[in-house]
């Protein structure tokens, strides 16, 4: 796979729009940037600095103070995700039963770090910590798909599916 960390922000008129219509609906209200923030992050799938100057310029908050609510709350990212969401719970019971080499094997399949998507925006890969499945422990998802009791030899036929 390419080396790429993330890809070019490439936003539509469409999700400007709906953008502008979000801040429009919260232009009165005080305390309204993080809705305004997470409705901005549900239409582009990510908050990159080119969001978030338009946020600032549409609500009168300064950038800085933007880029810090973004990078303070784990909620937001700043990084665009892929087609094929991968997270791996390191939560305590996974990890003690192998999702630290799970995750590995994924990295090395896919050529990419936690965090990253691909260069032709299907994968990427996020750690998570508990998801609740702790009985099926180690557990990867993809997208809404589950899959438990896992070994480093399942990850490429999982992967296969997804690559087809």
């Amino acid at each position: 796979m390419a080396d790429n960390k993330t890809i070019p922000f490439s936003g539509t008129p469409e999700q400007e729009k709906k953008l502008r219509a979000v801040m429009e609906k919260y232009k009165d209200t005080k305390g309204a940037l993080i809705p305004v923030l997470h409705e901005a992050q549900e239409i582009y799938g990510y908050l990159p600095i080119e969001v978030q100057k338009m946020v600032s310029e549409g609500t009168g908050v300064p950038l800085a103070e933007i880029y810090g609510v973004v990078t303070f709350y784990t909620q937001f990212t700043t990084k665009s995700k892929g087609e094929y969401k991968i997270a791996v719970c390191l939560g305590t019971a996974c990890y003690v039963k192998g999702s630290g080499e799970i995750l590995e094997r994924i990295k090395s399949r896919l050529g990419l770090e936690v965090g990253d998507c691909s260069a032709d925006g299907r994968f990427s890969i996020d750690a998570t910590r508990c998801i609740g499945a702790c009985g099926l422990a180690p557990v990867m998802t993809v997208n809404d798909d589950v899959y438990g009791r896992l070994v480093p030899d399942d990850i490429d036929g999982i992967l296969d599916k997804y690559m087809k």
